[in-house]
């Protein structure tokens, strides 16, 4: 999917829209500044391909913040959490498979850290003190989650948490799992890019768009702008 620019949303949604959005999305219920993680996987000397999965709601808006991050070299949406004969949208839509809507980030360790990638998903991508729910849509299959494939993502995760929970980063609790990815499903190809194919619906106009606004504002050495 290719990345979208600030203006092509300025130009397709309207100046005055656009602006609004820019200018009064707060996120994700944080008290004050996201904090760097204090613990993390150094960055590789040598250019490469890792793997990061988490959940925060719909991944249509989850996978667009990510296109737009330094160092991210593709990103999918699927299912994470539960079985393969499951791990389709009507059934994970009915919030009874154990799966949860996530993306699959495949990044250049390099380039970016996955604490880095941790700080984006719990600042901007979607506000993890909202248990099994985010925004409008409801159901554990948009739970806050992240699917850990190693012992180093973990520890750096869990400290994340712990972290954040310490300095009171957010008014309420962080309800994040921490769990291990067992496999990753991807989803329907209608989902794969749903922003960039649909931004003027309503939807996306008013719970995701205003988190690739907040990305820039918030992480401009990290965003990436086509």
């Amino acid at each position: 999917m290719s990345r979208l620019s600030t203006d092509a949303i300025l130009a397709l949604l309207g100046i005055g829209t656009a602006l609004a959005l820019f200018l009064f999305f707060v996120p994700a219920g944080a008290a004050g500044p996201v904090l760097d993680p204090k613990i993390d996987a150094a960055l590789a000397k040598k250019k490469g391909a890792e793997t990061a999965v988490f959940a925060g709601g719909c991944f249509w808006g989850v996978e667009a913040v990510f296109e737009h991050v330094k160092g991210v070299t593709k990103v999918v949406s699927g299912y994470a959490g539960g079985s393969a004969n499951t791990a389709s949208y009507e059934q994970v839509s009915s919030g009874s498979t154990g799966h949860a809507e996530s993306v699959r980030i495949t990044y250049d360790p390099s380039r970016i850290s996955y604490g880095q990638l941790l700080k984006v998903f719990f600042s901007v991508a979607h506000d993890p003190t909202e248990l099994n729910r985010q925004g409008p849509d409801t159901g554990t299959q948009y739970r806050s989650a992240v699917f850990y494939s190693n012992g180093e993502q973990k520890r750096v995760a869990e400290a994340y948490i712990a972290q954040l929970q310490a300095a009171r980063t957010f008014a309420r609790p962080v309800v994040t799992e921490v769990t291990p990815l067992k496999a990753f499903y991807e989803a329907e190809a209608y989902h794969q890019g749903y922003l960039a194919r649909h931004l003027t619906q309503p939807y996306i106009v008013y719970n995701d768009l205003p988190k690739l606004a907040s990305l820039k504002r918030e992480f401009p050495a990290l965003y990436v702008d086509d």
